[in-house]
């Protein structure tokens, strides 16, 4: 979402980041393009004068004239301000007498439903809590539907309703329901309304009054700009809302609606909506974006990505084969092709990591695409092997690579790079087994970008001198 606005940010930037002194001119000329660049992002005027207002007053102040390294003071102070516009994290409160209701509200087609089951999971696994979902929605034939399947596939409990029902008699009803079944939390999700709309919205009003919920969270696509955040307030004005959930974040959004919200609402994003997927909900750190708008990286929230879908089970696993001296096979590589996809891919990776802004979003999107389209073809190579031929590629013959290449839809050359890939791969990883593991690997990584499509990335894949992985 943030790619524009990083490149902008960088450039504009660039200029002072070096300098031994700064002056108010050229200050005033970074601001300039500071300015510009948010006003592409669609960020709010009102936010952007009052950040520029902000920037302004503390660069020119003693701050960076007695600092060592003004331009780098500079940037921190861009930072800093850029986390106070978006405000504090701050979590769901959930400490209410049970069942703690979740009311979510917002206009059609900005992923309310979807975002309901993101949020079941996320409360289920992350906080083990007991999870009902219940749709309020008489409007949309296939919304009732629609969040039932979703509740399966989270494996949350779904309280059914229909077409027929009056959505204050459903949420009645839902409530019951989860107290008699000692139910940690009710979601409500509720039907896509305008605010300029007085039956629908005296409608969720009434909703809200028989529900009291504890969270009454506005969920607005990203997409919107800074639109999304004149329609949070909006709602706000009819709805006491406690935060606001962003989707879309993954799209090709300007990033203004993140930096509008608090500053418009006063009220919190909570939650980023950063994919289609029901995994695909992270919680909101201000700090963690503004790094990441900067081209600085996120490396903590990398961090708890792998975590949470990282296979433990099979770390360990492969952990105690290595240890015991045996090789790093085939199969093994697979699985770690696997949970790289699991992970969200290359993309989703490399968006975390410090200085991906200064590289050509265009470049940095092609060479994703490539390797992903790669990835995707070593698993389907290794899936045509045997189970011996995963085991000891050595035992792989040109026949053998000509069969291989029949049944994964590929060229024989495509094998031995797989072979040759997997080698390095199982030479990395006798460095990490061994004494001094991890600085063996570090040293080792530059060789994984060799000629003739060596590294993970595709030939010729890597980008502004970065190593291929």
């Amino acid at each position: 979402m943030f790619e524009n606005l990083t490149e902008r940010l960088s450039a504009s930037l660039a200029g002072v980041t070096g300098r031994a002194k700064l002056t108010e001119d050229n200050i005033k000329d970074t601001l300039r393009e500071v300015r510009m660049a948010l006003l592409e992002a669609d960020v709010a005027l009102p936010v952007v004068k009052t950040f520029v207002d902000q920037v302004r007053d503390r660069a020119v102040g003693q701050e960076v004239s007695r600092s060592l390294s003004p331009g780098q003071v500079f940037v921190k102070i861009i930072k800093t301000e850029l986390e106070a516009v978006m405000g504090q994290a701050e979590g769901l409160n959930l400490a209410v007498s049970p069942p703690a209701v979740i009311l979510m509200a917002g206009l059609q087609g900005a992923g309310k439903t979807t975002s309901v089951a993101k949020l079941a999971k996320t409360l289920r696994e992350r906080q083990k809590k007991k999870v009902m979902v219940v749709s309020a929605d008489v409007y949309r034939p296939a919304a009732i539907k629609q969040l039932e399947t979703l509740a399966t596939e989270v494996d949350v409990t779904f309280f059914p309703s229909d077409l027929s029902q009056k959505p204050v008699a459903i949420v009645e009803a839902a409530m019951r329901e989860a107290k008699n079944r000692f139910m940690d939390v009710l979601i409500i999700d509720t039907a896509g309304r305008l605010h300029v709309d007085a039956d629908m919205m005296d409608e969720i009003k009434a909703v809200h009054a028989a529900a009291k919920p504890a969270e009454t969270l506005f969920v607005v696509d990203a997409m919107t700009g800074q639109d999304a955040a004149n329609t949070a307030q909006a709602f706000n004005e009819a709805l006491p809302l406690t935060g606001v959930i962003l989707t879309k974040v993954d799209g090709d959004a300007r990033g203004g609606a993140a930096l509008s919200v608090r500053h418009i609402t006063g009220k919190p994003i909570k939650f980023l909506g950063v994919g289609e997927k029901t995994d695909a909900l992270e919680p909101f750190h201000p700090d963690r974006v503004a790094s990441r708008i900067l081209g600085m990286g996120d490396v903590l929230s990398l961090i708890e990505q792998a975590e949470q879908k990282l296979d433990k089970d099979k770390a360990e696993k492969l952990a105690k084969k290595l240890k015991k001296g045996k090789g790093f096979d085939l199969e093994d590589f697979r699985d770690q092709l696997q949970q790289m996809r699991g992970m969200g891919g290359l993309g989703s990776l490399m968006d975390k990591l410090p200085m991906m802004g200064k590289i050509n979003p265009a470049q940095m999107e092609t060479a994703q695409t490539q390797a992903e389209k790669q990835f995707k073809q070593m698993e389907a190579i290794i899936n045509s092997m045997t189970p011996a031929e995963r085991r000891n590629p050595d035992i792989i013959s040109g026949s053998r690579k000509r069969r291989i290449a029949a049944g994964s839809g590929s060229q024989i050359q495509d094998i031995g790079r797989v072979i040759k890939q997997h080698k390095q791969m199982q030479k990395m990883m006798k460095k990490v087994s061994g004494k001094g593991g991890m600085a063996k690997l570090m040293r080792g990584m530059g060789g994984m970008g060799g000629g003739g499509g060596g590294g993970m990335l595709p030939p010729g894949g890597g980008m502004g001198g970065m190593p291929r992985f």
